[in-house]
This record gives C-alpha cells, structure tokens and sequence, in this order.
C-alpha cells in the first residue's frame, strides 16, 4: 500500500473521529458500524480465496462472552483486559473450528460455519445458570485503560478507540494481502491444485486466513458488548452472520474499507428509518439496499472506484497509489 492510500485511510479516519467529537448523537452508530465492519473485514478476508462464512457470528459473539465473564468474575475489569482475552478466545476457538471447517469449500464450507454458529447459540441460550440465557450476560461499564469515565466519556472514548481499530485492522488486511501469504490466499481461488503442486499448503493457508478473520470479529464483538454492557446470544444468531455477510457485499468485497462503508450505511438507514418511520422501517431499508445492488453492484467502494477513475485516466498518472488497490471486484483481474 502506498503512502497516499494510507493518508487517504487516516483522513477518513479522522473525519469520523470529529464526527463523534462534534456530534455527539451519531456515537452509538459509529461504535455499531465500527464494530460490525470489523467482523464483515474478516468476511472479506475469506472471499479473498472464494469461500465465505454464514456462521462467523459465532467468534463476534464468543469473544463477547469471553470478555463478559472475566469482567463478572473480576466485578468489573479494564477494556483491554476485555479485548486481549476476547481475541485469545476467538483464536482459540477459530483454530479448533478451522482444523475442520478448511476441509471444505464452497457451500459446505459457508453451511457448515452456520451449522456451528447455531450450535453456540443454543449452548448460550439454554445453560441459563452460567450464560444468562436469552437475558444475556451482563456486565459492569469497564475502565479505559485505567481511566473511570462517565458514560458520555466513555461513548466518546469508545468511538476513537473503535475507529482507530477499525484503522489498524484495514491497513492490517491490506499489508496482508500483499504478502505472499495473501497472494497464496487468492491463488486458493483461482487455482488450488497448482497452489499444491508448488508445495504450498491450501488448508493451512486457509486456515491462518481463517483466524485472522475471527480475531477481526471478536474485536468488534468486545466493543459492542463494552457498549451494550452486555453480551447477548443474538450475536451469533444466524440473521448476525448474515448481516456480516451483507454487509461485506454492500460496502465492496474488493477492498478492506468496503466493510466499514457498508456498515456505516447499513446501520445508518437501519437506526434512523426505525426512529422515524417505526411502521415501515423495514421498506425503507429494503429500497435502500435494492437500489444499491441495482446501480452500485461491485459495492459502494467500487462505485467510488468507478466514479473517480474516469478523472484519474485523463492525467498522466501514476496508480499505486490509489486506495483501491486490490483486485476491482471478487474474481475479476484488473486491466
């Protein structure tokens, strides 16, 4: 990635931090859609090599729970205590699940991860005494890094943190898509059997993409359970995992930013239509979408993509550059 493409990252970065400085309303939504995009980046992570997850709300969730009970059992602890042991345990648990799932591609790969996730939500659901149940589990509002805030301080606090995860994450998956490990990842795609005759692994090149899209999730997961101050056995329902899915698709699955766009979208037309049009929220979000997929169909990243390009080819320049420097749209090569 060039030096542009990551000024362009950190400025709209700090577009969305002065946002949620300023406006102190628009706070809940960039913690959701930070939070969410966060796991739709591990979505696209997959689609990188042509699989995709129906069921990797169960890491979201998993590592909500993780942080859930070392804050109960601690009577409350400090965000990054929440967040190191909600990643270890989404690792965790990605690594035994992918010692299985990478077997597979295709529709058994997305339906047995759906299969999984369902199996976690009925765990969280039904063992009353220890998770909480449908009720949820709670948990105490944590500290920041050793700081007690407010609530308005800590929402404040929350979104740059988010954001700046958000950040890291994005220029993470992009650094990783351009090393050979990412390149390999994409040849699983094209061409896995030539991608074993060169002595390259698929299932474990998979399955290390694997992780790394579960540990993305569970940082969103903890961040949405900080700020709930609760962790729900929704969060790995399968209408989550769908919602991830989505998204990636909505925001462009040719880009890391698509999943923060699409989350920012989705979770903007869902939050304001139910507030203002309670009886037909559900419409509006529909026509929404519908008219996205129909004039935007490589995504919302793609289409800015594509409204720029046409200015950029008229100049004599150079587009390494460009922040949208992966492949234009999944299985398609760039001329």
């Amino acid at each position: 990635m060039s030096w542009r493409g990551l000024g362009g990252l950190v400025l709209a970065a700090l577009i969305l931090a002065a946002v949620g400085y300023w406006l102190p309303w628009t706070r809940t939504l960039l913690i959701i859609a930070m939070s969410k995009g966060l796991a739709a980046l591990g979505i696209i992570v997959l689609l990188r090599a042509g699989q995709v997850s129906f069921g990797h709300a169960m890491f979201f969730a998993a590592s909500a729970y993780a942080a859930g009970f070392v804050s109960r059992a601690l009577g409350g602890t400090d965000i990054a205590v929440m967040l190191i042991v909600g990643v270890v345990a989404a690792a965790a648990l990605s690594a035994v699940v992918g010692l299985f799932v990478v077997r597979y591609r295709q529709i058994f790969f997305g339906m047995l991860n759906l299969a999984l996730s369902m199996v976690l939500y009925s765990i969280l659901e039904k063992f009353f005494e220890i998770t909480g149940g449908s009720d949820g589990l709670r948990m105490r509002r944590p500290s920041m890094f050793g700081l007690v805030l407010d609530r308005n301080d800590f929402d404040l606090a929350l979104v740059f943190l988010s954001i700046g995860f958000a950040l890291l994450a994005t220029v993470g998956v992009l650094v990783y898509f351009a090393s050979p490990l990412g390149q390999a990842l994409r040849a699983i795609k094209s061409n896995e059997t030539r991608l074993e005759y060169i002595g390259v692994s698929a299932r474990s090149v998979l399955l290390i993409s694997y992780v790394i899209s579960a540990v993305t999730g569970a940082v969103g997961g903890v961040l949405l359970a900080a700020l709930q101050e609760l962790a729900s056995p929704s969060f790995s329902y399968w209408i989550q995992s769908g919602e991830f899915v989505f998204i990636a698709i909505l925001g462009g699955a040719a880009h890391p930013i698509g999943a923060f766009a699409g989350a920012l979208v989705y979770e903007g037309v869902q939050i304001y239509a139910s507030a203002f049009a309670t009886d037909v929220w559900e419409l509006i979000l529909g026509l929404v979408i519908v008219g996205i997929i129909l004039f935007a169909p490589r995504g919302l990243v793609g289409l800015a993509y594509e409204t720029f390009a046409g200015r950029a080819r008229k100049a004599p320049a150079d587009d390494s550059g460009a922040i949208y420097d992966v492949a234009p749209a999944a299985g398609e090569q760039r001329q």
